[in-house]
Parts: C-alpha cells; sequence; structure tokens
C-alpha cells in the first residue's frame, strides 16, 4: 500500500502564506482553506495513496523542553486569521474521509516519523508531505518526502526527495542528519550550532569523521583550526543538540483507517464558508469519481 503522510500545520501554514487574502462575506478568512482541498487533491491525484493521514501539533515536546526549555521559544505566535481557520481545515480533512492524528504532549513530527517507519518496516511505501528538513534523516528505499512546489517556480510542482536526494540537498545521508543539524544548527527550532559552522564543513567532518561522535573525538584535528577549541569546549551542547534534532521513532503506531467521506458534511462546510467553486470541484469530485 501507499501511504501519505501529511504534516499538517507545515501544509497549513504554507496554504495561509501562498493564497492571497481570501474572505467569506462577513469576513471570516477562507485563503488556507483554499488552498487545503486543492492541495490535498493534487497530492491524491498525483500519488493516487491508498491512505492519507494528517498529523496536527497538539502540545510540544515536553521530553525536549525538560532538555532545552528554549526549545522553540522564538518562534512567532501563529497569525489569527489562520488560527480561526485551524478548526475548520481540521473539519473538512475528518469530512473527507481522511485520518486526523493529534496527541497531547507529544510532538506532531515525531508522531508522524514513527508511524512512517512503522510502515515502511511492514513493506508500505511512504510519501511524507512537508518542508521540514528534520525527516530528511527517515528517509530510505520506503520512505520519501514530498516537497512543496517552490514559491518562485510554482509550475515545479510536488516533488519526490529520495535517499540521493538527501545527500545532494544536504551533502550528508539521511543516517547523518541528526548530527548534521546538530553541528549547523536549526533556526526553525531556536537549536544554535557551532558559531561560523555551515552546512560544507559540517558536511565534510562527518564523512572524514563518521558521526558526532567521531567529530568531537577529533576535535583537536579539525579543519579550519578555528574551530576546534569551540567543538572541544561545546561537546555536551552539541551531544543535547543531537537529542533535540533526533526524532522519536519508539512511539506507538496510530490508527490508520479513516472513515469513509462524509459528503452531507463537506458540502455543508463548504457552503457554510461561500467556497462556491471549491463546493463545485467537490461535488464533481466525490460523485463522479470516474472523472478523476
Amino acid at each position: 500500500m501507499k501511504f501519505l503522510l501529511v504534516d499538517g500545520f507545515n501544509l497549513a501554514y504554507r496554504c495561509f502564506f501562498a493564497i492571497p487574502e481570501l474572505t467569506r462575506a462577513d469576513g471570516f478568512p477562507t485563503n488556507a482553506l483554499h488552498g487545503w482541498l486543492k492541495s490535498l487533491w493534487r497530492l491524491a491525484d498525483q500519488e493516487r495513496p491508498d491512505s492519507t493521514l494528517v498529523f496536527f501539533d497538539l502540545g510540544g515536546s515536553q521530553d525536549r523542553l525538560l532538555l532545552h526549555p528554549e526549545y522553540k521559544a522564538h518562534r512567532a505566535e501563529m497569525p489569527e486569521a489562520l488560527e480561526r481557520q485551524i478548526p475548520i481545515i481540521k473539519a473538512l480533512t475528518r469530512a473527507m474521509g481522511l485520518a486526523g492524528i493529534e496527541q497531547e504532549g507529544v510532538e506532531s513530527d515525531d508522531l508522524l516519523a514513527s508511524e512512517a517507519v512503522t510502515l515502511a518496516a511492514a513493506g508500505h511505501e511512504v510519501l511524507i508531505v512537508s518542508s521540514d528538513k528534520d525527516f530528511a534523516q527517515i528517509v530510505s528505499d520506503r520512505i520519501q518526502i514530498m516537497l512543496p512546489p517552490p514559491t518562485a517556480n510554482p509550475k515545479l510542482g510536488w516533488r519526490r526527495l529520495d535517499q540521493a536526494g538527501v545527500m545532494e540537498k544536504f551533502g550528508v545521508p539521511p543516517a547523518a542528519i541528526a548530527d548534521y543539524l546538530a553541528l549547523v544548527g536549526d533556526t526553525s527550532d531556536n537549536i544554535p550550532g557551532v558559531a561560523g559552522v555551515g552546512p560544507k564543513t559540517a558536511a565534510k567532518w562527518l564523512a572524514e569523521h563518521g558521526d558526532l561522535e567521531g567529530v568531537i573525538a577529533r576535535a583537536a584535528e579539525l579543519n579550519p583550526e578555528r574551530f576546534r577549541l569551540a567543538v572541544a569546549g561545546e561537546a555536551d551542547r552539541l551531544r543535547r543538540n543531537r537529542t533535540l534534532t533526533t526524532l522519536n521513532l519508539k512511539l506507538a503506531p496510530v490508527p490508520t483507517t479513516a472513515s469513509p467521506a462524509q459528503l452531507p458534511e463537506l458540502f455543508r462546510l463548504l457552503e457554510e464558508m461561500e467556497m462556491r467553486t471549491a463546493l463545485t470541484d467537490a461535488k464533481k469530485r466525490y460523485l463522479e469519481p470516474e472523472l478523476f
């Protein structure tokens, strides 16, 4: 079977910022809703998955916050216009017959990654819909990432990132991504790396010394020389970084069966949101599936 695992908030943010402001007659925002439907329908048409699971965050990772209280602390609050649309996005997802998965106190990235690895181990093909680089660490012969169309060139469409693509993009294989992020840092999660160490230097060190522990053990031999004292002196913080950047793949499996599409509810929601074109498209898609 082929599974599509969707990083819910990652896609919702993209839809919100990618589409100019759209509102209902009373001013309720609908731009993310339009993008959400279009994206999921486009992916369904392109990839023909047997099942689609959508993962949402309910609360942060308590383990990571205990380890690093500043974890993700700098992130701006969700725009109010997007926040108002999230409950409708979730309702639309359920009405479309897609499984919506969320768990209090557990990051959706960990839920998604753990499920991806479990499904792949069972022999299934898994496509992860996200632009989050953390997922590169679990790319394998059965797991690939679906990267969204670049803003500068949307005609490229959704593209797959496989193991060779990870190597080309980051300069390291999937197994080294967590170590790589520990060295260069991850600004999106407020994880500082070694000051001044960029992607090429981190990739070179990992190629030469195998992994983060190898880099730390050979700190006195690193080039450029100016980083030797920093790596040796920050060894414990770098190990903490690696813990923060490593996805938790040991979570319990999640239910992977969704309910059938609830067409009356889907059509009601679209009518309530005054999404007339989307309503017309939905009726064709679900009532005349042979057209798709």
